[in-house]
């Protein structure tokens, strides 16, 4: 069916439509926390730098097949960048792998062959990924009963973020939320670096988690920067483009081809901060793996995957009115903060200049209950559990206040949800930002399971924004400006 285009839309102007920016990625000018002192960065303690080093991988000769066992959340493309092979040489090994597949069994013994690089780091793995992601193992946690019933400094911690006070656990909740990472992960790393549940004074250094950047003190924006980093580790190597990472003293490392996804998160996070040996203590057995079961107990135990194995998206509607015409004008880019995941998409009613307020609806891509309804989002719940950790989540952000649905409602896909606006985050045009998740992960727009809203499938372009939709042989690009190569209509 051919995309109809109006002949009135050839004489509007060429308006900047949007920029979308989530909240993370401008943070406000930094405040100083309530019960710590403003001053500069002391010495930050660090581990002891003794360990047991591990055993590491031997040399193979080129494309020896080696045995794998499939991981939640692994796909063709990212593994095959993983163990520096292609897709056909994996698909040859393992004929078993139907050709629509996308997300691969969780269990499933494979053959893949092998192109050895060198510098590889250690195959210790420290967290599954179900408990990196603010998934279903999260559901029930209480953050602020865990935190009062620990003597650390946190239970008695406020700080003051841009709407106002809130308690050490508040903060630990409103970034776990936002970034989708786990709510325990979180508190582990607090433990690890600071003492917040364990160590009665609040520290000093106004870089909790030593990260000394001046716009980022206090413990609300050192979180911000530790997630954001983890979330970009993680889901660069869910989409295989993360294979190298550098350390402060220069040092190379590739993550181990089977590593999983949270452990190799991990592994980048602390590769900013650490050089061996204080490093290798960090990611090793006696380093944040320590600190967490010490809190959570061992994390391997009944640790249960939360991608299946051919994964599959449920139909979806573009998410505006039925014979609107909207423009497409943000390509795959990032869910929440800066850089990965590339899981969100933007459209924007055209004709709309700027931060113009508009009547134009966006609507519910599926039918669902809304759990979440406040300024920094909306999460549409599609199994109706009324868990955001849970099942199929479709997440919008940039909806205004007014006549956004409330808390609690149930929707019908194709009903009204919200206006597009510039509230939410800076923006440069009213629009609305759309984003996957399942089971807490974000889903990567594009991927073995794109982002498909009545057939269109989104597709990457040469950077973040940049890419195009397609269905058959139509193309709609996408555009910040109001241009007729991003006009799509919806209900052709």
């Amino acid at each position: 069916m051919k995309r109809i285009q109006l002949p009135s839309l050839f004489l509007l102007p060429l308006l900047l439509l949007t920029s979308c920016l989530t909240p993370e990625q401008t943070p406000p000018a930094p405040v100083s926390p309530i019960n710590q002192p403003d001053q500069a960065a002391q010495p930050f303690p660090t581990p002891e730098a003794e360990f047991t080093p591990l055993p590491t991988r031997p040399p193979y000769q080129p494309g020896e097949l080696v045995d794998y066992i499939a991981q939640t959340g692994d796909t063709l493309p990212a593994l095959a960048a993983h163990f520096n092979t292609t897709e056909t040489e994996i698909r040859a090994a393992n004929p078993i792998i139907p050709q629509d597949a996308t997300t691969m069994p969780p269990g499933l013994p494979m053959k893949i062959p092998i192109y050895y690089m060198p510098l590889w780091g250690s195959f210790y793995q420290i967290i599954p990924d179900s408990l990196f992601v603010d998934g279903p193992a999260q559901v029930g946690f209480d953050v602020k009963a865990f935190v009062e019933s620990q003597p650390g400094w946190l239970k008695t911690y406020s700080e003051q973020i841009a709407d106002g006070p809130h308690s050490g656990a508040e903060l630990v909740q409103i970034v776990s939320k936002n970034f989708s990472i786990s709510p325990r992960l979180l508190l582990a790393l607090l433990e690890y670096y600071a003492g917040a549940l364990s160590r009665p004074d609040v520290p000093q250094n106004p870089y909790a988690l030593n990260y000394s950047d001046p716009l980022h003190k206090g413990l609300y924006l050192q979180m911000v920067w530790a997630a954001n980093t983890l979330n970009n580790g993680y889901y660069s190597w869910r989409r295989g483009t993360l294979t190298e990472f550098e350390h402060p003293d220069g040092r190379l490392e590739r993550p181990d081809p089977w590593q999983n996804a949270a452990s190799v998160a991990l592994r980048y996070l602390f590769s900013r901060q650490y050089s061996s040996p204080v490093y290798d203590q960090v990611v090793g057995p006696g380093g944040l793996a320590q600190a967490y079961a010490g809190l959570f107990g061992d994390p391997w135990i009944n640790a249960a995957p939360h991608i299946p194995g051919s994964l599959r998206q449920p139909q979806f509607l573009l998410p505006f009115e039925r014979d609107k015409t909207w423009n497409y004008t943000g390509g795959p880019h990032t869910g929440w903060g800066k850089g990965e995941p590339f899981a969100a998409i933007d459209f924007a009613p055209t004709g709309v200049a700027e931060c113009g307020s508009t009547a134009e609806w966006t609507t519910a891509m599926a039918d669902g209950v809304v759990v979440r309804s406040e300024t920094d989002g909306l999460a549409l719940d599609l199994d109706g559990d009324g868990q955001e950790e849970t099942g199929w989540v479709i997440f919008y952000l940039h909806l205004a206040a007014t006549d956004r649905a409330p808390l609690g409602k149930t929707l019908k896909a194709g009903e009204r949800i919200g206006h597009p606006s510039c509230e939410g985050g800076e923006t440069t045009g009213t629009h609305v930002h759309l984003a996957r998740k399942y089971n807490g992960e974000w889903i990567l727009a594009d991927s073995p399971l794109p982002f498909d809203m009545e057939g269109w499938l989104v597709r990457n372009g040469t950077a973040a924004y940049k890419g195009m939709l397609t269905r058959f042989s139509q193309t709609v690009i996408a555009s910040s400006k109001s241009e007729s190569k991003s006009v799509i209509k919806s209900g052709e």
